[in-house]
């Protein structure tokens, strides 16, 4: 699984396709802005939602979940990246 620093994806924020596997309580105190909101329990029965041709960003609270998300995501022919420690890490705007 690939992983890409909070860093890193605040430098190229705009072009990338951020998820946010965190839960409903969690993601109301603030995402980073324009990432699609999908509980890791739903992630397996919204995937379809996804496209194949685009790589995903995968964030949730510390990484442990966004990396359990990546995993899922990749076993289906997903390409997927995930971002280490998470919204912990992050620094950036949220919205």
């Amino acid at each position: 699984m690939k992983e890409i620093t909070a860093a890193e994806v605040k430098e190229t924020l705009q072009t990338k396709h951020i998820i946010d596997v965190r839960e409903v309580d969690e993601v109301a105190e603030g995402k980073i802005p324009g990432a699609i909101h999908i509980p890791l329990g739903l992630l397996e029965f919204r995937m379809h939602e996804l496209d194949k041709n685009k790589e995903y960003t995968m964030v949730c609270r510390s990484g442990g979940r966004s990396g359990r998300a990546a995993q899922l995501l990749e076993s289906h022919g997903y390409k997927v990246v995930n971002m280490a420690g998470g919204m912990l890490a992050w620094d950036g705007p949220v919205e």
